[in-house]
């Protein structure tokens, strides 16, 4: 058996509590959890990390940034509403095969707003940060157009809340979003 680098080690980490964080959030998820799905001891946990927020946080970054990367991949080379289906279409799928990533983007939201109301601001900067990343990748190939940022990203939010509700893809309430949007077929639970 190969044994696995620190890093190596530190990126299943990640995984795990990305897969953790998303069924459990940040507060109904034990670290305990996470190093058992790695296969590692807690106190081996956080040498990896300096406690469950960093594991959160580094989690969160992930989450976001393989979104800024689905989104930058499917706008290469287009600009308009060529980027704003071909990005539409793309997250859509993402959300579809990898329905982690969409609970753990709503769990994030949800462990923000709770550190906010008890005066803990380093998660809330971290998710923001990572949000306007995301919002300046839709946004240049959208033609640096505000109006168009904001919708697409609403959409997206409103996409969001109908997948993560369990609102099946024929259910009328997917008939206002434009048909890249729909995932017709796509999100069958």
């Amino acid at each position: 058996m190969v044994r696995m680098s620190a890093e190596e080690r530190r990126e299943s980490v990640v995984r795990a509590a990305m897969s953790e964080f998303a069924r459990g959030g940040y507060y109904g998820t034990s670290t305990e959890a996470i190093a058992k799905r790695v296969g590692v001891s807690q106190p081996y946990l956080f040498r990896l990390f300096p406690g469950k927020k960093a594991i959160f946080l580094a989690a969160a970054e992930r989450c976001l940034e393989d979104t800024v990367r689905a989104f930058e991949a499917a706008s290469e080379g287009l600009s308009g509403e060529a980027a704003l289906h071909s990005m539409a279409d793309a997250y859509t799928r993402v959300i579809a095969e990898e329905p982690e990533r969409l609970l753990m983007q709503m769990q994030m939201y949800v462990a923000v707003a709770a550190a906010e109301q008890a005066g803990d601001h380093e998660l809330g900067e971290a998710v923001r940060a990572g949000w306007m990343r995301l919002w300046e990748t839709v946004h240049l190939p959208l033609g640096a157009d505000v109006d168009q940022t904001t919708d697409f990203l609403a959409y997206g939010m409103l996409i969001n809340c109908l997948v993560a509700m369990g609102f099946p893809a024929e259910h009328r309430v997917w008939e206002g979003l434009y048909p890249s949007a729909r995932a017709k077929g796509r999100l069958e639970h």
